[in-house]
């Protein structure tokens, strides 16, 4: 039996496609099971509720042979790692009933102190390892898809924001990648232990050098422009974030200027998907909406 949490999220619902196509049992915990694709309802097992609930979660995992693991985002959230223990914390309590855990965690685990939402989610790491239980923590870069939130501003001004340096190298990834990884795990079951396994894309690019591409992928001109710390938490806030999820924000970015993301490649940490394929596939279609 397999476990999928946050099916109809950005990186769950990717998951779910692939595990789908095998013969494996597989059980769902969704708050809106209609949100489902009718071919996906018709092949799995709703448990329905959020994973902060004990019942839920004690309900969905009971027996499970490996279980798919992402704490939700929630920008309006006023801790961020109060959040992150909401979820977290009813998982470890059914620890005892699970196989094996995939969990999406962040690359950069020995230098992220202070670094917002990355610093929680590497206490989830931390819970979980623990127990003892046979764990996986996917450690992504920031994933491509995070440009999706600036669509507006891209289409409308030609521009996107951020507080990083824009000739600062790092690397970032597409969720299918992430999806693709936690896919293979859930449906190999020779693997125990504990690990890390970092999924780093193809390539390091500056944002100014995402820039560039992102012009000549629309064809027309791109740029991008970095912005103080204190600006871009007041724009946030003004928009409905929570104050804490905005410094958390600030922190995560301040840790990646800071060097978070620098250790060297490996042939295993590379991901297929680059960011001109990423434009292509998913921006452009994105901006031209």
């Amino acid at each position: 039996m397999i476990v999928v949490s946050t099916p109809t999220g950005s990186i769950g619902h990717q998951v779910l496609d692939l595990v789908a196509d095998s013969d494996e049992p597989i059980r769902v915990i969704a708050r809106d099971p209609a949100r489902l694709a009718p071919h996906i309802r018709e092949r799995v097992e709703v448990v329905q509720g959020s994973t902060s609930d004990r019942e839920v979660v004690a309900a969905a995992v009971k027996g499970a042979d490996t279980v798919f693991w992402l704490v939700p985002p929630n920008p309006a959230a006023t801790s961020v790692p109060g959040h992150v223990l909401e979820f977290v914390t009813p998982l470890c309590e059914a620890l005892d009933s699970i196989g094996r855990v995939v969990a999406v965690s962040s690359l950069g685990r020995a230098g992220g102190r202070k670094a917002g939402q990355i610093s929680a989610i590497f206490a989830m790491d931390a819970l979980i390892e623990s127990s003892g239980v046979h764990y996986r923590s996917l450690c992504p870069p920031g994933f491509m898809e995070n440009m999706l939130r600036q669509v507006d501003p891209i289409r409308n001004l030609g521009t996107f924001f951020g507080t990083v340096s824009g000739d600062l190298r790092a690397p970032s990834c597409a969720t299918r990648d992430i999806a693709a990884v936690a896919a293979r795990l859930l449906l190999d079951e020779s693997w125990t232990g504990q690990d890390s396994v970092e999924i780093r894309g193809p390539e390091d690019l500056s944002h100014n050098e995402m820039a560039r591409i992102m012009s000549e992928v629309l064809g027309r001109s791109i740029g991008y422009q970095q912005i103080p710390a204190a600006d871009y938490a007041a724009s946030l806030t003004a928009h409905g974030m929570s104050v804490a999820w905005a410094q958390g924000l600030v922190d995560m970015s301040a840790a990646v200027e800071d060097g978070l993301y620098d250790a060297p490649r490996t042939p295993e940490s590379h991901s297929p998907t680059g960011f001109r394929q990423w434009c292509e596939e998913v921006l452009a279609p994105a901006v031209a909406g």
